[in-house]
């Protein structure tokens, strides 16, 4: 939208943004699993709007109300009698505050001590309870960006709602699996300027949360963005996940919000989701405080000074700083990219202790398992869970023994995939060169006309692995023209 001036549009924007944490539930010992089985139960529901603590009915809560939906609600024996809203929350999972609290560090927060768990009121039926609990831990923090630094007004620790299913009039059905699974909220300041700085925010923050224990995939991650010009009221877009569309989408807003304010129809203070061609469309009114009140069954929750210090002392590196020094120890793009979406970045440390050779072992660990996999017609998970972390090592210090050469690591993978003891699976008959020629000549006879590689992989097939890898290519090398 080059035809806007940002600054005098009076354009406002900040993000909201959910990142699952990769433990138990928030407020109960259950596991964060999500289901595909069919369900143990099911309960039916009708939820209805209360007061908050201002003694006044949020409007988002009336809308929902008056919609008069029944819900439908799924269990299975990995959930328990709190997410049915039939027991009270049990104390707060200590691993995700710990969690929490490292992101709130990282973005230069300041922790609130003593805190209260709230209740959001929530009746679209995503809670079987009528509320989401939610408590604040850190606040006044910022990042740096190439526009300038953007606030970070608060950080919450929160609880996941339920998973619709299945929604039609009258009725929706959610499963129960996700309720409670623990998210982190952050809020930032209205301060971006501009739609690609507010990319530039979602990136450093995602680049937080990648650095921190926290769980991957769709779904796991929920970016929200609030927009507004000339001083008027606010829309929250819902669903900014797609990087792809996140600067369009928010230029076709202020283009909207522009032409209605242009015509004296001032922008409703509303939720909209966004679509696949980066329009957005209505979902509901905008929530306000009026749906927040202290949660009954909880007690305060008084962070310690020790426990903060312990979780400063244990600070992570930052995602883009470990690429940077795994880049500096002559590691490419896509080994690294493996090597985080395999979360096996602690295997190579240890790897590299044993011994300083980070492209070798990149291929150890990440390389040849995959290759070896594929060929062999089995999955890299149970590749991975023959070739575990105590085999790879054992190799390594083979390596640097000088029980085995280079070129015959990947062999010795093979042998223990196939199913070969590994200890011996490093030893080699060290057998005469001339006969070993001889009968590389006698197969090369057999096969006139192919190519190294095909010739290799006879060799290798003959010998079934117990060759070294350099000697066999030095004795193709003088046949092959």
């Amino acid at each position: 939208m080059d035809e806007f001036d940002y600054e005098k549009l009076g354009f406002k924007c900040g993000l909201e943004i959910h990142q699952q944490l990769d433990t138990k539930k928030l407020f109960c010992n259950c596991p964060s699993l999500l289901r595909r089985d069919e369900p143990d139960f099911e309960i039916r529901r009708k939820l209805h709007a209360v007061a908050g603590e201002s003694g006044e009915i949020d409007k988002a809560a009336i809308y929902q109300a008056s919609l008069d939906k029944e819900f439908v609600y799924q269990g299975y024996d990995s959930t328990c009698l709190v997410e049915l809203d039939e027991e009270p929350p049990h104390e707060i999972n200590k691993e995700a505050l710990k969690i929490a609290l490292q992101i709130a560090c990282l973005l230069n927060c300041k922790v609130v001590p003593i805190t209260q768990v709230m209740r959001k009121v929530v009746i679209d039926g995503s809670t079987t309870s009528g509320f989401q609990r939610t408590v604040l831990i850190a606040r006044d923090g910022y990042l740096e960006t190439e526009q300038g630094r953007v606030g970070i007004d608060y950080i919450y620790l929160e609880e996941d709602a339920a998973r619709i299913v299945e929604r039609e009039r009258g009725k929706a059905v959610y499963k129960l699996d996700r309720l409670g699974i623990p998210l982190v909220e952050i809020v930032t300041a209205p301060d971006v300027k501009t739609p690609e700085q507010a990319k530039e925010v979602a990136l450093e923050i995602g680049d937080v949360l990648r650095s921190v224990k926290v769980r991957r995939g769709i779904g796991t991650i929920r970016q929200d963005v609030n927009v507004s010009v000339r001083g008027e009221n606010r829309v929250e877009i819902k669903g900014m996940q797609d990087m792809n569309v996140f600067i369009k989408a928010i230029e076709n807003e202020i283009e909207r919000q522009v032409k209605l304010s242009d015509d004296k129809k001032p922008v409703k203070m509303e939720v909209r989701n966004v679509l696949p061609d980066a329009t957005t469309k209505f979902m509901r009114p905008l929530p306000g405080s009026a749906r927040m009140y202290p949660e009954t069954d909880l007690p305060l929750l008084k962070i310690s000074r020790n426990f903060i210090n312990d979780v400063k002392k244990t600070l992570p590196k930052l995602r883009s700083d470990i690429e940077k020094e795994l880049k500096s120890k002559g590691l490419n793009q896509e080994m690294i990219k493996l090597l985080f979406k395999q979360n096996k970045l602690e295997e190579f440390r240890e790897l590299l202790e044993v011994m300083d050779e980070p492209q070798l072992i990149g291929k150890i660990l990440l390389i040849f398992p995959k290759e070896i996999a594929r060929h062999e017609k089995i999955s890299l998970a149970k590749s991975d869970k023959i070739l575990n972390k105590d085999i790879l090592i054992f190799i390594v210090e083979s390596l640097k023994k000088k029980k085995i050469s280079e070129a015959q690591i990947k062999h010795v993978l093979e042998r223990i995939i196939k199913g070969e003891d590994f200890k011996e699976a490093v030893v080699f008959e060290k057998q005469d060169i001339n006969v070993i020629e001889e009968k590389i000549m006698k197969i090369m006879k057999g096969k006139p006309g192919l190519s190294e590689k095909a010739y290799m992989g006879l060799i290798m097939k003959e010998f079934k692995g117990k060759i070294d890898g350099k000697k066999a290519v030095e004795i193709i090398g003088k046949y092959v023209k």
